[in-house]
């Protein structure tokens, strides 16, 4: 039994050494088949997609194009937690952090930073209330440096 989130369940943080990525066309099977698939036929997504239900999940998202070219990249947490408010209703928190975006040709990378909670609490009548908070914002150097060491290590590992 865990004794408090992994470590992988932090943005931006190592992928565990026995994860393998998942990898799928970007295109339909239909669209491949029938040649309608335009400028995505040979593109491919490259995913790992991580989990502990006591504390949320992780996914990974890598495109590249039909020349194994990196096209775009994120990495997503979520975490769920139960808190008793003062009025000792319980409230349930979910916290969803990201950094993602687009590779340029000349190697730049465009994507934003978002932090959103959503807090959900029981208001009566089998109700709920729900409030949101979003934030956005350009990746530091750090974070895009991080992201960049996690796509080069998710791509040089067997896919699953």
């Amino acid at each position: 039994m865990p004794t408090g989130p992994p470590g992988w369940l932090a943005l931006l943080s190592p992928i565990p050494a026995d994860a393998k990525p998942g990898r799928k066309p970007v295109a339909s099977a239909e669209q491949i088949e029938k040649g309608t698939a335009g400028p995505i036929a040979g593109w491919q997504s490259i995913s790992v997609h991580l989990s502990e239900p006591e504390y949320g999940l992780r996914h990974v998202l890598i495109t590249l194009d039909e020349n194994g070219q990196l096209l775009s990249g994120g990495d997503h947490v979520m975490f769920v937690r139960e808190t008793a408010p003062h009025d000792d209703s319980i409230a349930t928190l979910t916290d969803h952090e990201s950094v993602g975006g687009r590779f340029e040709s000349d190697g730049s990378f465009r994507g934003t930073h978002w932090k959103t909670t959503l807090e959900s609490k029981p208001s009566g009548d089998d109700d709920e209330s729900t409030t949101r908070s979003a934030e956005k914002r350009a990746p530091s150097e750090e974070e895009i440096a991080a992201l960049r060491r996690i796509i080069a290590d998710v791509l040089s590992r067997k896919s699953g």
